[in-house]
């Protein structure tokens, strides 16, 4: 028998909205807070009992709500924020959708009490599972207080779901983490079971470098490096961490869009891309990162809890913070220090990036690396510079003071040591040691050299470009209908990766070339890994990936072996090469190429001005 269609209760509705909205305690701190800071909010107290499950209590010093405006607010689709679709269009706030309110209340026993500036007394109004009672004056300084308590009391099915204590407040205590780095202004206090167990200092105490060290500890810190681009209407602006700092997961990667923090598959694609040639193994990169554009050119309103957003240009946006962030990582040479006292990393302006401008253009030519016979990677191995043969009294790799020279063509910029200073002897067959102005320092030499050969093959083969090579017999390819759409589309693109090819069918391609360098391998896996690319982020790497990882194991076999005696004027070489490499921090598998040891430290070890 049909069941009739009717209109479902009010509490229900905000019920049902309520599992979209809220998942668990963490999910009523974000929207709570979120709603003060909206109110112009400047110091957020945050008090919890259980986990957030038997209390969660919002204390802000914002702008606070009318008496008569109570009830409303806890009623559905109620809001300030926006009142017609172009407000929706460009809104700015943090919340819009006026559905926390009332979704948290009809799933829990809840309190609003406010004062406006202005009012000679607060007003309060008690709800118990959606059920509104009367609005009553109250004692209260400026601003609004939310109270909710036992949390799911009524919807016991939910209830069953929430973890233990320990693991919800972790969940709160990750999303204030997350809070307080893109809001280094206001200040957040929080306690758990009555005893404060965290405070953010706002205003101007709280510097944002402050904040990542509070919030991600020292050894981001001290690693980070700091990105400021504009171009195009796009800012990107904040910290990413060299890759030496690399994680087995993704668990310190903040993305914020217009003070949003959001997850986006496409900005976190172009984030991986732009690592790709210096993290491996399945290491996850870590940073902080804020997107600034025209409210209007993204739409905030595609997801009930805010956590995604959509991009009118989302291609322009990969592309931009891919480039912006590959130049970045590309700067970061060995000899540069990292850290937040840094100055901000100059990526190359995008829109000489976009037009093919190579990033080598106005480098200086690195200079020969010696010795005596030719390079298994077809490097020209050339005598020493004189410059080099005359920095020591003695070419033995045992000698340890330079004799008086010239300044090197490479320097600190003030005319001194160069970075990585003058080697001093090598030790074991495998480290390098030198004195710089700062200390010791220390190079791996096979890893250093392994990553001056792969950037030397990446930049002379970028100059022969990607050659196509003719099949002898064309391949027939079979795919799925979107993937030949998108090569029939793509046609112009495809031809500049190399692959030369024809839709013969709605599920068929005829492949006739391939990119020459990588003829050898499996011609069907790969460009069907390009197609899914081009179809979802409208451009590919994988050749260029594929190209890399070849080179990058030519390069390995190239570079210098462990127990190999070099003189000095060719550790002195290699050095300055290193100095004017991009990438050279580390080696093509990620690990780190050079480690700096300051004479305090040093210091430390031997309890000397003790």
């Amino acid at each position: 028998m049909p069941v009739p269609i009717r209109q479902l209760p009010e509490t229900l509705i905000n019920q049902i909205a309520a599992g979209e909205v809220v998942e668990r305690p963490a999910s009523v701190v974000k929207e709570l807070v979120e709603n003060a800071l909206d109110a112009g909010a400047q110091r957020v107290d945050i008090d919890l009992e259980e986990g957030g499950i038997g209390l969660i209590r919002i204390r802000d010093d914002g702008g606070g709500i009318a008496p008569e405006e109570l009830a409303l607010a806890l009623s559905r689709h109620a809001t300030s924020k926006i009142a017609s679709l172009d407000d929706l269009e460009a809104v700015a706030t943090l919340g819009f959708r006026g559905e926390a309110l009332p979704s948290i209340a009809s799933v829990s026993r809840l309190s609003l009490s406010s004062r406006r500036a202005h009012d000679a007394h607060g007003a309060t109004l008690q709800v118990d599972g959606g059920r509104l009672g009367q609005v009553g004056p109250c004692q209260h300084g400026q601003g609004t207080t939310v109270e909710v308590r036992e949390l799911f009391y009524n919807v016991p099915a939910r209830r069953k779901f929430l973890r233990a204590e320990r693991t919800e407040l972790g969940h709160i205590e990750e999303w204030l983490r997350s809070l307080a780095l893109a809001r280094p202004d206001v200040e957040l206090r929080v306690s758990h079971n009555g005893r404060a167990s965290r405070r953010y200092k706002g205003g101007s105490q709280a510097e944002p470098a402050l904040r990542l060290h509070e919030t991600l500890g020292q050894d981001f810190a001290s690693q980070a490096l700091r990105v400021e681009h504009s171009a195009a209407g796009l800012r990107l602006h904040g910290w990413i961490a060299q890759p030496a700092y690399s994680r087995a997961s993704a668990d310190q990667q903040y993305l914020y869009v217009n003070g949003r923090p959001v997850r986006d598959r496409n900005i976190a694609h172009a984030v991986r891309l732009a690592y790709q040639d210096v993290l491996h193994h399945g290491r996850q990169p870590a940073y902080v990162l804020f997107l600034e554009l025209d409210p209007a050119r993204v739409d905030v309103n595609v997801h009930p809890a805010k956590h995604e957003v959509r991009f009118r240009e989302s291609r322009m946006i990969h592309d931009f913070v891919h480039r912006t962030l590959h130049e970045a990582l590309a700067a970061t040479r060995a000899g540069v220090a990292g850290g937040v006292e840094q100055a901000p990393v100059q990526a190359m302006p995008f829109a000489q990036a976009a037009y093919g401008v190579p990033a080598a253009a106005a480098m200086p030519q690195p200079l020969q690396w010696t010795g005596a016979r030719q390079s298994p990677l077809g490097l020209r191995v050339a005598d020493a510079p004189s410059a080099y043969a005359a920095l020591y009294n003695s070419p033995s790799p045992r000698t340890a003071e330079p004799a008086p020279v010239s300044p090197m063509p490479a320097n600190d910029g003030q005319g001194g040591t160069p970075p990585l200073g003058y080697a001093l002897a090598q030790l074991h067959g495998i480290y390098i040691l030198a004195e710089n102005a700062q200390g010791l320092i220390v190079v791996d030499m096979h890893a250093a050299h392994e990553r001056i050969g792969y950037e030397r093959l990446k930049t002379a083969h970028d100059g022969i470009g990607l050659t196509a090579q003719p099949l002898l017999v064309p391949m027939t390819l079979a795919v799925a209908e979107r993937e030949a759409d998108v090569a029939e589309r793509e046609a112009a693109t495809l031809t500049e990766l190399g692959f030369d090819l024809t839709r013969s069918g709605p599920q068929t391609l005829i492949v006739r070339s391939v990119p020459a360098l990588l003829a050898h391998a499996e011609p069907g896996a790969l460009l069907r890994d390009v197609l899914a690319d081009l179809r979802e982020h409208g451009q590919s790497r994988r050749v260029a990936a594929a190209r890399d990882q070849l080179l990058s194991t030519m390069a390995c076999h190239g570079a210098v072996r462990a127990n190999r005696r070099l003189t000095l004027p060719e550790m002195n070489a290699l050095l300055r090469d290193m100095e004017i490499t991009e990438r050279s921090g580390q080696c093509n598998h990620g690990r780190p190429t050079w480690a700096h040891f300051g004479l305090a430290e040093i210091d430390k070890w031997f309890r000397r001005g003790r």
